[in-house]
C-alpha cells in the first residue's frame, strides 16, 4: 500500500521526477484491470526493471493519472517499445538492483544493468534535471510521449516535438485522464549537441495530408501524431555525461522555456541538486525532534511527505491554465494544483495552515479562483491540473477555506462566502436536491446516502462557522440547521448512522460491519458512525448517551473484524486496520481522539500509540494505507506532537498524547514552541498532566494562538492512566 514515488522534486514542485517500473494499462477495451492499482504512483519496490523516468506524479493516491514526459536513456539498437516485464529485452526497459538506488530529498539514483547508465535525478519546482552517465563516448536516450500512468489506449489525445536546434526541444501533450484535458508543455535542454534523431508513431494517422512527400521519420525537426516516440543520439565528452534539463508548463511552449531558464540557467547538476537539497532542509528545520533513529526517520519522511502535493501549478510570471481552460494570472498569489479534498481537509491543510501558513492561504486563494472560473460554479472536490477529477464526496473545499480563515489570515469576504454558498446549494452535488428537500439523502436515490449526509453536515458547519465569524447571521442560522443533518441518518433502534430511503424507512438487513454496499463510500458504519467532528456531544446522544457511546468506541478498536468484511474491497486492506477501526482510510481518523469528550479521555492515548506503531513502520512497506497526498503523513505529525484538529475550522487542536519525548516548532512568526515529553514509551504512554508555559491546562485542547505564542508545552508522563485528570473542559462542540 501506499503508492508513493522514490524520485526527486522540490518542495510543492509541479515536476515529481521518478522511475517508472511498469505502464498498466487501467483498462483494455473498457474493462478494468485491478493489477492498476498498484501502480497509482508507477513505482513497485518489488518489480525488477525500470521503464523510464517521467516527471509528473501524484503523492500516495488511490486513483491515478500523469506520469508525462517519460525519458529512458539506452545505448546499442534502438527500441521504441518498453517491452513487458516478462520479456524485458523486447524493449527499450532495463533490469536494476535496489543496491545502487539512493534516494534522498531531491536527488534520486541507479544504475540500468541492461545499459550500464547511471542515472541521477535532481528537480526544482518545474524543471526535471538527468544526468546519465553512459559506458561509452555515445549518449542516446528514448523521449516516449504516449505513456503515461493509466496507461490505456487512446489516453493520449496528441502530441507534439520540436528540434529547435541541436541542444534543444520543445513541444507538448495533451492527455485524458482523470484530468480530462491536460496540457503539459515542455522545453529540453541538451548538455551535448545531437547527431541524429527520429520517431516513430504507435497510433498511425488514417490521414496525414502531404507531409508524406517527406521523410518525417529521420532527422525532420517538426514531429507530432497520437502517440510519438523519439529517438536522440548525441556525441559525449571524455566524462561520458549527458545532462538533459525538462522544463513544465500548463501554458505554453514558451512558458517552459522561461521556466528552464529562470530556474536552471548557468547552473550545473550538482548546483541544482544541492540548492534542492537545501530548500528541503530550510523546510524541514522548522520542526525539531528528538526520539530514537526510527521515529526520526519516520517524522521526517511523514513532514517530507506533507510537503510534495499541492503542487505548485503556474509559470515564473505568474501564467497558470485555469479550470476554464483560459490562461490566468496569479495576482498576488501562488497558484496551486492537486487537491485531494477528501482526504487532506483533515489533517493536511490544518498542518500547513499551523507551518505554513502563506501556503495555506494561497491554496484558497486557488481553490477560490477555480470557483470563480468553474462553469458549474463550484470549488474543488478532486481537483488536477486545470481539471475536476469528481473523486470522493462531500465539498470538503469549505472547510479548508474555513481553517486558512481561522489559523492564516484568509479573508472570509462577501466573495468566499458566495463560493461556499454556491458549492453547497449546487444541484451538481451528489444528492443535493434531495438533502435539502429531505435533511439527508434518501439511499434509494444514492449508494453512499448515509456517508454523504454526513460530510455535508460538517460542511454546512464550516460554512455556518465562517459567516458567523464575519458576521452574517442569516446565512449562519440557515447553515447551523443544515450541520445538524446528521441527525435524520441516526437510526435510535440501533444508535448508529444507517442509510435511510426517501419514505423515512430505514435499510433493512443492514450490517453495520461491512464495508461496502451498505450506503457508506470507502467505509461502514461502524466507522462513519463517529463523523461528526463538529457536534460531538450531539453525536453522543444519538448513539444514546455516554455509556453506549464508549461501548461502540471501545468495541471499534478491540474486535476481530472478518475479512468478508472488506477482502472485495481495495481501498482497505488487513494491515490497514487496528481491530475494526480502519486507519488506512480517512474518515477514521478523528475517531481515536473521540474519548477527549466522554469520561475516560486516558483511552486516546492509549490507542493513539498502538495506532502510531502499527501504521507506521521504518521499512519500504512501512506507511499501512495511502498517504493520500500527504493525509497520512499528516496525522502521524500532529499526533506525533501530541495534539490534532479534530474540527478543523476551529481554533482548537484537541490534546492526545506525543510519541516523541521532544519536539521543537519554529512557527512562521518567528516564535517557538517546545513541546516536552520526558520518558514517553509505550509504557509510559499516559499523561497525568499537562502544563503550558508551566501552568497546568484546566482543558482537553490547546488553541492556535497558544501555539502561535510560542513558550513550552509540557506533557507529565505516567505509566497508568490519569482517571482524575485537572483537563476538565471539553474541546468545542455545536450542541452543548
Amino acid at each position: 500500500m501506499g503508492h508513493t514515488f522514490p524520485g526527486a522534486c522540490a518542495p510543492f514542485g509541479i515536476v515529481q521526477l521518478s522511475p517508472e517500473t511498469d505502464t498498466i494499462p487501467h483498462n483494455v477495451d473498457g474493462k478494468y484491470q485491478t493489477k492498476v492499482y498498484e501502480y497509482c504512483a508507477g513505482y513497485q519496490y518489488h518489480d525488477p526493471t525500470i521503464v523510464g523516468f517521467s516527471h509528473t506524479h501524484l503523492s500516495g493516491t488511490g486513483h491515478s493519472d500523469l506520469g508525462d514526459i517519460l525519458i529512458m536513456p539506452t545505448s546499442g539498437r534502438i527500441r521504441t517499445n518498453p517491452g513487458t516485464a516478462d520479456r524485458p529485452d523486447e524493449g527499450y526497459r532495463s533490469r536494476f538492483s535496489h543496491s545502487t538506488e539512493k534516494s534522498t530529498a531531491g536527488y534520486y539514483e541507479v544504475v540500468l544493468d541492461d545499459y550500464g547508465i547511471k542515472a541521477e535525478l535532481t528537480a526544482t519546482q518545474r524543471v526535471g534535471v538527468h544526468r546519465y552517465t553512459f559506458p561509452s563516448e555515445e549518449g542516446q536516450f528514448i523521449l516516449d510521449l504516449g505513456s503515461g500512468i493509466y496507461n490505456y489506449e487512446g489516453k493520449t489525445l496528441w502530441t507534439n516535438l520540436r528540434v529547435v536546434n541541436d541542444t534543444l526541444l520543445t513541444g507538448y501533450r495533451i492527455t485524458n485522464g482523470w484530468a480530462r484535458q491536460n496540457y503539459t508543455y515542455f522545453a529540453i535542454a541538451l548538455s551535448e549537441p545531437l547527431r541524429q534523431y527520429g520517431y516513430v508513431d504507435h497510433q498511425r494517422m488514417k490521414y496525414n495530408g502531404f507531409w508524406r512527400k517527406m521523410d518525417i521519420h529521420h532527422n525532420f525537426p517538426d514531429m507530432a501524431g497520437r502517440e510519438i516516440v523519439g529517438y536522440f543520439r548525441t556525441g559525449l565528452s571524455s566524462e561520458k555525461q549527458l545532462t538533459v534539463r525538462v522544463a513544465l508548463s500548463a501554458v505554453s511552449m514558451g512558458g517552459a522555456l522561461a521556466n528552464l531558464y529562470a530556474e536552471t540557467s548557468g547552473r550545473s547538476f550538482d548546483d541544482i541538486r544541492n540548492a534542492t537539497a537545501l530548500c528541503w532542509e530550510h523546510e524541514l528545520k522548522n520542526v525539531e525532534i528528538e526520539g530514537t533513529d526510527d521515529q526520526k526517520a519516520l517524522f521526517y519522511t511523514s513532514l517530507y511527505h506533507t510537503m510534495i502535493n499541492p503542487s505548485v501549478y503556474m509559470d515564473v510570471d505568474g501564467s497558470y491554465r485555469g479550470n476554464d481552460m483560459e490562461i490566468h494570472k496569479a495576482d498576488g498569489f501562488t497558484n496551486y494544483t492537486v487537491f485531494s479534498l477528501w482526504d487532506t481537509y483533515r489533517a493536511e491543510h490544518p498542518l500547513l495552515n499551523l507551518l505554513k501558513p502563506r501556503q495555506g492561504r494561497d491554496m484558497a486563494t486557488s481553490m477560490v479562483q477555480i470557483q470563480q472560473q468553474s462553469a458549474l460554479h463550484l470549488l474543488p472536490m478532486w481537483f488536477l491540473m486545470a481539471n475536476e477529477g469528481w473523486c470522493m464526496s462531500g465539498y470538503h473545499a469549505v472547510p479548508v477555506l474555513a481553517d486558512a480563515a481561522t489559523k492564516a489570515g484568509f479573508p472570509r469576504s462577501a466573495k468566499v462566502l458566495e463560493a461556499m454558498d454556491a458549492t453547497a446549494t449546487s444541484p451538481w452535488i451528489e444528492g443535493m436536491n434531495d438533502y435539502l428537500q429531505y435533511g439527508y439523502v434518501p439511499y434509494d436515490r444514492c449508494g453512499t446516502s448515509a456517508s454523504n449526509t454526513l460530510e455535508y453536515a460538517y460542511d454546512d458547519w464550516a460554512i455556518y462557522y465562517t459567516a458567523l465569524q464575519a458576521g452574517n447571521q442569516e446565512m449562519a442560522e440557515r447553515y447551523r440547521k443544515r450541520a445538524l443533518n446528521y441527525r435524520n441518518v441516526f437510526n435510535p433502534e440501533l444508535g448508529l448512522a444507517c442509510p435511510k430511503y426517501k419514505d423515512g424507512s430505514w435499510k433493512k438487513d443492514f450490517s453495520p460491519l461491512q464495508t461496502y454496499g451498505e450506503g457508506f463510500i470507502e467505509g461502514n458504519s461502524a466507522n462513519y458512525s463517529f463523523h461528526v467532528p463538529h457536534d460531538v456531544l450531539g453525536m453522543i446522544a444519538c448513539f444514546g448517551g455516554e455509556k453506549k457511546f464508549l461501548s461502540r468506541l471501545d468495541e471499534l478498536f478491540s474486535m476481530d473484524l472478518d475479512k468478508k468484511y472488506y477482502e472485495d474491497n481495495e481501498d482497505i486492506e488487513e494491515e490497514c486496520l487496528l481491530g475494526g477501526y480502519v486507519h488506512g482510510n480517512e474518515p477514521s481518523h478523528h475517531v481515536p481522539y473521540l474519548y477527549a469528550w466522554t469520561s475516560q479521555p486516558w483511552k486516546s492515548q492509549y490507542w493513539l500509540r498502538e495506532i502510531m506503531n502499527r501504521m507506521y513502520v521504518n521499512n519500504i512497506d512501512g506507511l499501512h494505507g495511502n498517504d493520500d497526498c500527504g493525509q497520512m503523513s499528516a496525522w502521524y505529525i500532529f499526533t506525533a506532537m501530541g495534539f490534532y484538529p479534530v474540527c478543523p475550522g476551529t481554533d482548537q487542536y484537541v490534546l492526545g498524547a506525543p510519541y516523541v519525548p521532544y519536539v521543537r516548532l519554529t512557527l512562521d512568526n518567528g516564535r517557538t514552541l517546545e513541546i516536552r515529553a520526558d520518558g514517553v514509551s509505550d509504557v509510559k504512554r499516559y499523561v497525568k498532566n499537562v502544563l503550558l508555559n508551566g501552568k497546568t491546562l484546566t482543558r482537553r485542547y490547546i488553541t492556535h494562538q497558544e501555539i502561535l505564542d510560542g513558550g513550552v508545552l509540557e506533557f507529565q508522563m505516567s505509566d497508568k492512566p490519569n482517571k482524575r485528570s485537572a483537563q476538565k473542559a471539553l474541546p468545542y462542540s455545536l450542541s452543548d
